[in-house]
């Protein structure tokens, strides 16, 4: 059955392309990619042996290794002309000790709380010290939009306070405010903490609301347990902490307003900003180290005098968690589909356009610490071998299909630049429609979760390539509750490994999707562009007119 559904999708896709004479290569592609190898890949990447792939780890290490080796094999060659494939990567890490205090003192008494039990720390290092107790102070979402006449920070002095804020943003079906049900950029963590720091404010302390918590708060402390990883010159003396929300209402006592209080204001749509009446201290232990992690940067040449050197990026992140708190015995986090699986894919991909090059390059990006928080991808845009401008888009790959062959396909960041046309094209071309995110992944998925928001940032059209919810043998109710069961019963637990099931027809047909989806960007005349009134058009002009 997979032969004869890749057989016709041979056979239709080459009756659309012979219309397309730069695109006739394409079929015979698509039909050498191989659900067979991609289970290969991830079967060696995701197997115990490379023990999660912890950022700066021996698993991680190996990891490496057999993506270069692959590449070699493939004959794809390391980036512009480099002697290496690996980018080094100085980085720091971080683990906070249970000797670690954080002290609420009110009124003469002191309450200390736990670490995990309690509290977890964020951006905060061994340089995080805090000896005189500070003044909290609540500041609803933590959130600043001029263009929604929103202000939290209105009537509130935070100078050389610790401000208190709630998860997300504003709720709103409207999507002209806040874009509705989908997160904005005022809801990212960094974002608020940014803010936070401008206006004066010596730390954060962040309360997840009840309403926006997929997972429990168990679940929330066994991932803070890692180790926390920074790019060494980027090592923060900020205080940044998530409470637990069953200890969080202790913030608030004695003080005009109770949390629960202000957990209701917020389903009412209202929020108000004031002072507490408690202090916070803490002195952190911290094991501490300093190491090299890698990028892997291999490129095929595209074949276009004119066009060669400009580079469409694709990219996937190869580390996970690595080893961790143990549930039911198993304490490695395998990371079979995120991202052994988008690995595996970005390495077939590379294997099939190094046979057949398009007109421009495409330089292939295997990245570290995207569990870290989106590390390796930041360096790369600190460091890049491609500059900005000369770079015309990024397609990420953050896990494939692996419950059903599906018939719709959702792309995170297209609709705000030109890249959602050739995705519709795209998507037109295998028989599949281009469809919206569906509400119940309003909270599970956004653009900002994976390694393609950092390009944006730096103004290079980004998309990440999902399956939607209408399948094959699937229904949509059926469809979704999948998704919903594996965030919440396999996602960042030593689940995601190679004893769950996974549907590698899926998983070739996402695969040849993206190959396409590439070619057709790498083979265009004109490179994509952000739409008007996006977030990224003034980076993406500014890196053009300065050539950067």
């Amino acid at each position: 059955m997979v032969q004869t559904k890749k057989i016709m999708l041979f056979f239709l896709v080459s009756l659309v392309l012979r219309a397309d004479e730069s695109l006739e290569k394409l079929a015979p592609l698509l039909d050498d990619i191989s659900g067979e190898f991609i289970q290969n890949h991830t079967e060696v990447l995701g197997s115990d042996f490379m023990e999660g792939r912890a950022t700066g780890s021996r698993g991680e290490r190996l990891a490496a290794d057999y993506i270069r080796s692959k590449l070699k094999e493939y004959n794809v060659e390391p980036a512009v002309g480099r002697r290496s494939y690996f980018q080094n990567i100085p980085l720091h890490g971080s683990t906070p000790l249970s000797s670690s205090r954080f002290t609420l003192h009110c009124q003469g008494k002191t309450v200390n709380f736990e670490l995990a039990k309690d509290y977890v720390l964020y951006n905060t290092g061994a340089q995080t010290f805090l000896p005189k107790p500070l003044p909290l102070v609540f500041v609803g979402h933590g959130i600043v939009a001029p263009e929604f006449d929103y202000n939290d920070y209105q009537n509130v002095d935070v100078t050389d306070k610790i401000v208190v804020y709630l998860s997300g943003e504003p709720v709103s079906d409207d999507p002209a405010y806040f874009d509705g049900p989908h997160p904005t950029i005022y809801s990212y963590a960094e974002s608020k903490e940014r803010l936070a720091i401008s206006r004066g404010a010596r730390g954060c302390l962040l309360i997840p609301h009840p309403d926006e918590m997929l997972t429990s708060w168990d679940e929330v402390r066994r991932e803070f347990l890692f180790e926390d990883v920074r790019l060494a010159y980027s090592v923060t003396d900020i205080f940044s902490a998530m409470i637990n929300p069953d200890t969080a209402a202790l913030l608030f006592d004695g003080a005009e307003h109770s949390l629960e209080s202000v957990f209701q204001w917020r389903r009412e749509h209202i929020m108000l900003s004031f002072e507490l009446p408690i202090r916070i201290s803490f002195r952190g232990q911290f094991e501490e180290r300093d190491f090299f992690s890698r990028n892997i940067l291999a490129e095929v040449r595209g074949t276009d005098s004119s066009l060669r050197d400009s580079y469409l990026i694709l990219s996937a992140h190869y580390d996970h968690l690595g080893i961790g708190a143990p549930v039911c015995n198993d304490s490695i986090y395998n990371g079979v589909v995120d991202n052994a699986i988008g690995t595996a894919a970005l390495l077939e991909i590379a294997r099939a356009l190094q046979k057949s090059p398009p007109k421009r390059s495409v330089l292939f990006m295997f990245l570290t610490g995207e569990e870290k928080g989106l590390l390796g991808s930041t360096y790369y845009i600190d460091n890049p071998v491609i500059p900005h401008f000369k770079t015309i888009a990024n397609i990420n790959i953050d896990g494939l299909a692996i419950f059903d062959t599906f018939r719709d396909i959702i792309g995170f960041g297209t609709d705000m630049s030109t890249l959602g046309d050739v995705l519709h094209s795209t998507a037109t071309l295998f028989g599949v429609s281009l469809s919206r995110l569906p509400r119940d992944f309003s909270r599970t998925e956004s653009f900002a979760r994976s390694d393609q928001i950092v390009f944006a940032k730096a103004g290079i059209p980004a998309a990440l390539v999902m399956e939607g919810v209408l399948f094959d043998h699937l229904s949509a109710s059926e469809g979704i509750q999948k998704h919903i069961k594996w965030m919440q019963n396999i996602y960042h637990s030593p689940f995601d490994d190679l004893t769950q099931p996974i549907h590698w027809s899926a998983a070739e047909q996402h695969c040849q999707l993206l190959l396409a989806f590439a070619w057709k960007l790498a083979n265009a005349a004109t490179a994509p562009t952000w739409l008007p009134g996006t977030p990224y058009v003034t980076t993406r002009l500014q890196s053009i007119a300065e050539k950067k």
